[in-house]
């Protein structure tokens, strides 16, 4: 009896140890930069490597240990001061997938390929620069393209639009890359190379792969084009943390998803802040907004988990797309948020806007705006040590587009109307201060209010009273807008042509300007 006991007790010490292994390596300054490390080169201390849960510090010659089994990766988590090598498309080589099977076969669109055995030493490339504290990011949200012709709308609308600085320092997409066909994420890759910048990607529930039986599993094809979809990285004063926060198969059953984390991400989010300095500027990306209260679409207690793991940081700020329109999020006690200020969620505009539909222009591409009425477009990022800033810049337009006036054509002398000037402010938020003036006459306040754009009501209508067939695709119905102002039409003004005047204050403290114009017309 003892000598079975015994033997069943050998085999499991043999079956762990051969499930997990400790993987170790060094973390150090590449200064040759050819992805190796040679004899004289040191090791950097103090840098944070994880498998995905633990996270563990290089000691002082840059070495570091981490278990791993027989699926996970084992990645660096980039410091301040230091790049990391890109491969030919410019996303970042910060990891090593440790797959000795690789991922299922069985997938529609493959994943990983078998790794084989572990590396006696999984080592990471630094390269230390000049890294400022003030710099800039450019964010897009939703590229979602179903097809090549819609990939090539991004990239005329969207990528060649997008102009650089010597501030510009890297590049997040929120997720969404492709549409389902995740064929497409080499073509994106190829296309986002123009931009020439370090390119990190989250992903959305069209990137994953639906015949994964387990939410583990989700991420197999998005981990062999893109690396990681649960990371950190930093840069200057700012700590950027990326999570996958779709759960598929939904747990609840059924095929369809859930916005929430694994344990185990929560895990590594926890072990990570564990090392980042509370004076820190937290940048949390993700795909699908937090904004539900009901927890119908998001599993709230993991959103609290979350909550609690931020809120002593001084500054956060979580980014998330998916709707394909555009909100300002503010969570507060009421929403479980126990942080010292509110906590601001930008829910950003899409670049693939409402799905590339609407008329085509001269060049042949779709209008895209979205279901609130905001334009299609992405964003900028803007770090100024620990605190933050955003612009959205229009596609195709000026930066200094950042809202649109509708207001109508003529109305009547000293006459009535119910007509209004309706603002879409497309940066907006409920506590921003809008106002308006007529001519040179005195400003105004304008009365914030969440209503269907009657501008893209009129698009609508287009579409639905044409008499022939448009060019495109008819957009998606109206939804209300969460950035727009209405206030009165003066009538009693002398007939004649008027200017409105708009002066909008974002949330951030910098004003914008918009004007149009209406007549007035004796009876």
């Amino acid at each position: 009896m003892k000598k079975n006991f015994l033997t069943l007790f050998a085999l499991f010490i043999a079956f762990a140890a051969f499930s997990q292994q400790m993987a170790s390596g060094y973390v150090f300054d590449d200064t040759d930069k050819n992805g190796r490390k040679d004899r004289r080169e040191a090791g950097i201390s103090g840098v944070a490597v994880s498998n995905g849960i633990e996270v563990t510090v290089t000691n002082d010659k840059g070495f570091y240990t981490l278990p791993v089994g027989d699926d996970n990766t084992i990645f660096v988590i980039k410091p301040s001061g230091y790049q990391v090598a890109l491969d030919e498309h410019f996303v970042p080589k910060y990891y090593y997938h440790h797959k000795p099977n690789g991922s299922p076969e069985s997938f529609t669109y493959k994943g990983v390929t078998a790794t084989g055995k572990l590396p006696k030493s999984v080592d990471f490339a630094l390269y230390k620069y000049n890294e400022p504290k003030d710099f800039t990011t450019i964010v897009f949200g939703d590229p979602q393209p179903y097809s090549v012709q819609d990939l090539d709308y991004f990239t005329q609308k969207i990528v060649e639009d997008v102009q650089k600085t010597d501030k510009t320092l890297f590049g997040i997409s929120l997720g969404d890359i492709v549409g389902d066909n995740l064929d497409l994420h080499p073509i994106y890759k190829e296309r986002m190379k123009s931009l020439q910048l370090p390119w990190y990607n989250v992903m959305g529930n069209h990137d994953m792969n639906y015949d994964a039986p387990s939410d583990l599993l989700s991420d197999e094809t998005f981990q062999k084009n893109f690396g990681l979809a649960n990371l950190a990285f930093n840069y200057g004063d700012a700590h950027f943390v990326i999570l996958d926060n779709i759960l598929y198969p939904d747990p609840r059953g059924g095929n369809g998803y859930w916005a929430g984390y694994r344990e185990d991400q929560l895990r590594f989010l926890e072990n990570n802040l564990k090392l980042v300095p509370k004076n820190k500027l937290v940048v949390l990306s993700q795909h699908i907004q937090m904004k539900d209260n009901s927890g119908r679409s998001y599993r709230l207690e993991d959103r609290k988990r979350v909550f609690d793991l931020l809120k002593d940081f001084e500054n956060v700020l979580v980014m998330s797309a998916h709707t394909h329109y555009q909100d300002q999020i503010e969570y507060t006690e009421i929403h479980g948020w126990q942080g010292k200020k509110p906590l601001h969620e930008y829910n950003m505009g899409t670049t693939s806007g409402d799905w590339y539909s609407g008329k085509l222009d001269q060049k042949g591409l779709p209008d895209a705006t979205m279901r609130d009425g905001t334009p299609q477009g992405y964003a900028f990022l803007n770090i100024k040590g620990n605190q933050y800033d955003v612009d959205y810049k229009v596609a195709g337009s000026a930066a200094d587009y950042q809202m649109n006036i509708y207001a109508p054509k003529v109305v009547p002398h000293n006459g009535r109307t119910t007509s209004q000037i309706v603002v879409n402010f497309f940066m907006g938020s409920p506590n921003d201060v809008v106002e308006y003036r007529i001519g040179n006459g005195e400003w105004r306040p304008m009365r914030y209010t969440e209503a269907v754009d009657p501008s893209y009501m009129m698009k609508l209508v287009e579409w639905d009273f044409t008499e022939k067939l448009l060019p495109g695709r008819r957009p998606s119905n109206a939804v209300n807008s969460t950035h727009l102002w209405t206030g009165a039409v003066p009538l009693n003004l002398e007939p004649g042509e008027h200017t409105i005047y708009v002066r909008a204050t974002d949330r951030f403290g910098k004003t914008h300007h918009g004007q149009k114009t209406y007549k007035i017309l004796a009876q």
